[in-house]
């Protein structure tokens, strides 16, 4: 099992379909946000290279109850799958590649933080 630390937190899903409501120059402004918080992503991700399905267990450490939980899981979700498909731990994050995954919620005012755990299935 391999265990990922991102500190922090990142937008909700709520922010990046705002968003992707916005223009900002040539590029819609949900793209951007998506991209920069992938590569913030990556700086923390091994260098592994999965050969079988995995199941991924998600760990928010969230400061306060102010948002909802599928609010803070749906947009970190897609960011953290692509993010592990750059970086080259994944050939896709399709259904061949990712079983399946869990989130949990916990509070942390002081260390608010994603912790990751990941599993290659036995078959």
């Amino acid at each position: 099992m391999i265990q990922i630390i991102i500190p922090g937190r990142f937008s909700g899903l709520n922010e990046f379909i705002k968003a992707n409501r916005t223009q900002s120059g040539r590029w819609n402004a949900g793209n951007s946000m998506k991209h920069k918080d992938q590569q913030r992503i990556c700086q923390y991700l091994p260098e592994v290279r999965f050969k079988r399905k995995i199941f991924i267990e998600y760990v928010f450490y969230e400061p306060n109850t102010r948002r909802d939980k599928d609010n803070i899981s749906g947009y970190f979700h897609k960011i953290f799958q692509d993010a592990m498909v750059q970086a080259g731990l994944l050939e896709n994050d399709g259904w061949k590649q990712i079983d399946g995954w869990s989130d949990y919620f916990k509070i942390d005012q002081r260390d608010p933080r994603i912790e990751v755990y990941i599993e290659e299935c036995k078959k």
